[in-house]
């Protein structure tokens, strides 16, 4: 028999942690039904990051997640549309653990992870909808052509994204929104009546929480667009009616986004220019006659409340807990405060200053 220390470790059986562990990321893989090399590049990924220094004392709840920090991070590296989402459900896992993991591991082990294409995970998302092909469960108006579903949700995705809606959110409830919208828009005839639940389940996909509140959002940006159109001011727009003209705001929709913003500029301006301040100006009495003159002035900017295109962060901020204001004895100053030796030491300005406060110490 050779001693452990002196063995070259060849014949040295794998530790029962990591034996779990890349069982745990080949089941994963299968599941997600990646190609072989997804699986080998993930394993020699999760041994990689067994072997750090790093991942030594992390809990073993950490370490179960590890494994999928390594397969998602071999999609990622792939353009392998793969949220991080789907990963914590399939784990059991809350997502502010497991990007606690992931970012530890892009980081100790230098990884190079490329950012998601929406476009990728936009086409992914919607090869798992029921409603190409023709069943008995789905009525034959709700069939829609995929290539055209595709195309129109890939618009409807960009404008979220150049309307602050994409940023920092989890994009599947915004590509199942837009996926929703774009299906109705093909056929709004047959189609306006279906609610965002029926649609996700004759989809045979799940619906996410927050699709509810990105279908919003979606609605009024469009709402917004279209009143600005002008073959659609006429019309009382809400969120049923836009759904027929999301073809041409889309095809309009660099104009429109830039007149949007364009009008808030001009707000602005008018508001801050001088000599406008008065009601009973001699500017303020022009520009109001030439309001009324033209139906497209001021009528146009007072109908709607229009304003500028910010982040939802901004446009609906999460309410602050108020804090209890200091009573009159906390505020009250009594001189027998603490003071700190950084603040003692602003006050000393020079070698004269530092001896005689060294002589005045020494006295005491």
């Amino acid at each position: 028999e050779v001693a452990y220390s002196q063995s070259t470790g060849q014949k040295e059986q794998l530790s029962r942690c990591l034996q779990r562990g890349i069982r745990r990321v080949q089941d994963l893989c299968k599941v997600l039904q990646l190609p072989t090399v997804f699986e080998e590049t993930a394993v020699s990924y999760f041994q990689r990051a067994l072997q750090h220094p790093s991942f030594h004392l992390v809990s073993l709840e950490k370490k179960e997640l590890l494994g999928g920090c390594c397969v998602f991070v071999t999609c990622r590296q792939h353009s392998w549309p793969l949220t991080m989402g789907t990963i914590c459900s399939l784990l059991y896992a809350k997502q502010e653990l497991f990007a606690s993991v992931y970012l530890s591991l892009q980081k100790e082990l230098e990884l190079s992870v490329p950012a998601l294409s929406l476009a990728d995970l936009v086409k992914t998302h919607l090869n798992s909808f029921r409603l190409f092909q023709h069943a008995a469960d789905i009525p034959a108006p709700f069939v829609e052509d995929k290539e055209k579903m595709v195309a129109r949700t890939m618009q409807i995705v960009e404008l979220a994204s150049e309307t602050w809606l994409v940023t920092g959110r989890h994009p599947v409830p915004i590509v199942t929104a837009a996926a929703f919208l774009s299906w109705q828009s093909l056929r709004p005839a047959a189609r306006l009546a279906c609610t965002l639940a029926r649609f996700c389940k004759l989809a045979a996909v799940d619906l996410p929480p927050p699709a509810h509140l990105r279908l919003k959002e979606l609605l009024e940006i469009l709402r917004r667009m279209a009143s600005q159109l002008a073959w659609l001011r006429v019309f009382n727009m809400d969120k049923k009616t836009v759904v027929k003209h999301i073809g041409d705001l889309l095809q309009h929709r660099i104009f429109l986004l830039k007149n949007a913003f364009c009008l808030e500029d001009e707000e602005e301006q008018r508001a801050t220019a001088p000599g406008r301040g008065s009601p009973g100006s001699p500017a303020a009495a022009g520009e109001a006659a030439q309001e009324e003159g033209c139906p497209s002035g001021g009528k146009r900017q007072r109908e709607g409340g229009r304003g500028p295109l910010l982040p939802p962060c901004l446009v609906n901020p999460r309410k602050r807990l108020r804090t209890a204001a200091p009573s009159a004895s906390d505020s009250a100053i009594t001189g027998d405060e603490p003071i700190s030796d950084s603040e003692i030491e602003q006050y000393l300005r020079g070698p004269e200053e530092i001896r005689a406060f060294s002589k005045a110490k020494a006295w005491s």
